[in-house]
């Protein structure tokens, strides 16, 4: 009985510890809201947990990748949201903070997006895989 306990135990933990695994593997955390070419044969991808970008407090994953879909380290990243002036509103512009992650090439970020809308988003990189940038246009919700 105690036997069979501990294989229990032992299967269980070689379950979580490929599942932790697989996450680390590689890949877009969460659900892709938008991927663009950023230059160098890379493409960025912008994620949320739910695929979804919201104005206000934001928190996403950007993952730079080669052709074969693996994480690429770019060194320093740098995002900004700018939203031109439209009649009488301002321009607007928030910029992205970030922090890096267990993988090299997958970044945590964090933004305080003023409005939902249709955002001008502008990402670049400098480093290991050189440098590059990547823009296209997002909706915040």
């Amino acid at each position: 009985m105690k036997k069979v306990g501990i294989t229990l135990v032992v299967i269980g933990l070689v379950v979580l510890l490929g599942a932790c695994g697989s996450s680390q593997q590689g890949g877009p955390t969460g659900k892709v809201v938008k991927s663009a070419p950023a230059g160098n044969g890379l493409t960025v991808s912008l994620a949320t947990s739910d695929g979804v970008l919201r104005h206000g407090n934001s928190q996403f994953t950007l993952t730079f990748a080669g052709a074969s879909g693996k994480p690429v380290d770019v060194g320093a990243v740098a995002l900004t949201f700018h939203m031109p002036q439209m009649g009488t509103m301002a321009e607007m512009k928030d910029q992205a903070t970030f922090t890096t992650t267990a993988i090299p090439g997958v970044y945590n970020g964090k933004a305080q997006i003023q409005v939902a809308g249709e955002w001008q988003t502008k990402i670049t990189y400098e480093g290991p895989a050189g440098r590059g940038q990547a823009t296209f246009a997002i909706t915040a919700q």
